[in-house]
């Protein structure tokens, strides 16, 4: 079922969209399978987080995420793939770690439902 965005908040979304490098689910996997590092952040709500996730992501939700990703990433040259529930708030998050200096910030568009839907792996609790 597709969200209906209100038309300010689809604004911003496509704005950071144009400052922020994007992956597809498919990427993302075949990254992992090839053994490539880097960093999974997962910016949904805890909620969302609890109730399922890919293997191995770290969660710093979209309210937090800038307050505490140099706790856990102090090197701003890591690379770091965001994801939400479809790409819309892991663009805004990983804007916002690109003006804190991240330089290596990647938002997975399709999020975890694209995810889902390929039928990855994930994880509950």
């Amino acid at each position: 079922m597709a969200k209906n965005h209100s038309p300010r908040f689809l604004e911003i979304v496509n704005s950071a969209k144009s400052r922020v490098p994007e992956c597809t689910v498919q990427d993302v996997k075949s990254r992992r399978d090839k053994g490539e590092e880097f960093i999974l952040i997962d910016v949904r709500e805890d909620k969302e987080f609890n109730k399922g996730r890919i293997p191995g992501a770290i969660h710093l939700g979209k309210g937090i995420i800038e307050r505490d990703v140099e706790q856990l990433v102090p090197d701003t040259s890591t690379l770091l793939i965001l994801y939400c529930g479809g790409g819309f708030r892991s663009a805004l998050a990983a804007d916002n770690l690109q003006t804190m200096g991240y330089t290596n910030v990647i938002s997975m568009d399709g999020g975890f439902s694209g995810w889902k839907s390929a039928d990855y792996e994930i994880e509950t609790e």
